[in-house]
């Protein structure tokens, strides 16, 4: 099975999010791409699998479980398939049954990502001890994703953040991840955030585009802006545009292989 390596968010080797992408010529059962998931170890791996001309199904593999939706992957993919062909627009079907348009435009991969809402969440005080928060504006949960949103106040907090990771895990169950967010103090950036999820993935993912599906929009609302700039400071760090538009969030990226082989099945 073709299989390659792509760094997501970046146009520099070595930075950025680090995506599997394999491409499926014979369909596979859930528990072998949990497997090879889990053996290539990277935060997702993807499996593509063409349809008809332009459309591909996809699913995301962390290597501990599927998920529905992931942005640095989706763009992984789009890279290599765009590298290999002479398409310029694709669709991906996620395993909801949701659609992924993605569009190359020039040097950048342009995603179509659903726009999601969020409900009111009450952040246990256990929780957010154990992320080493503590005082926060607002916290909201997005039910799609499985993700929870922390708003603190100042990017230097967010910097300084250093979870207890076990704790973590242990002081909230059945969601996929937080992301904690403040309001950019740093010029050419609208807000900044990290994302931890040591339920589903690694302890912190180095450059998150899923969570930008709720993330946006409640940035969009709060210093009414449609066109913005992400930071996420991660230690690779990462950084991203993004369009609210017409109920869609656009997410603008580049992304670089790194290694093509084969994966013996």
């Amino acid at each position: 099975m073709k299989t390659y390596f792509v760094d997501s968010f970046t146009d520099q080797k070595y930075r950025g999010n680090p995506a599997a992408v394999c491409i499926v010529e014979n369909t596979l059962d859930n528990q072998t791409m949990q497997n090879i998931a889990a053996e290539i170890g990277y935060s997702e791996t993807a499996f593509v699998e063409k349809q008809i001309q332009g459309i591909f199904k996809i699913r995301f593999f962390t290597p501990k479980r599927e998920i529905p939706l992931c942005g640095h992957a989706t763009l992984a993919s789009s890279k290599i398939i765009f590298d290999d062909s002479e398409l310029s627009k694709i669709v991906f079907i996620n395993i909801n049954g949701t659609e992924l348009i993605i569009n190359k435009e020039h040097n950048k991969i342009v995603m179509e990502f659903p726009q999601y809402n969020l409900i009111e969440f009450n952040l246990p005080h256990e929780v957010a001890d154990a992320l080493g928060i503590k005082k926060w504006e607002e916290s909201k949960f997005c039910e799609e994703t499985k993700m929870v949103l922390v708003e603190i106040s100042s990017s230097e907090e967010l910097s300084h953040l250093t979870p207890d990771y076990p704790t973590l895990v242990k002081s909230y169950e059945n969601i996929n991840g937080i992301c904690v967010t403040p309001k950019s103090q740093v010029v050419n950036y609208d807000f900044q955030y990290r994302y931890f999820w040591p339920w589903a993935g690694s302890n912190e993912d180095p450059v998150t585009g899923a969570v930008q599906t709720f993330l946006t929009p409640y940035w969009a609302n709060k210093i009414g802006k449609q066109k913005m700039n992400a930071f996420q400071a991660s230690e690779r760090t990462g950084e991203m545009e993004i369009l609210l538009k017409e109920g869609k969030v656009i997410i603008y990226g580049q992304a670089i292989t790194t290694l093509e082989g084969d994966f013996k099945l």
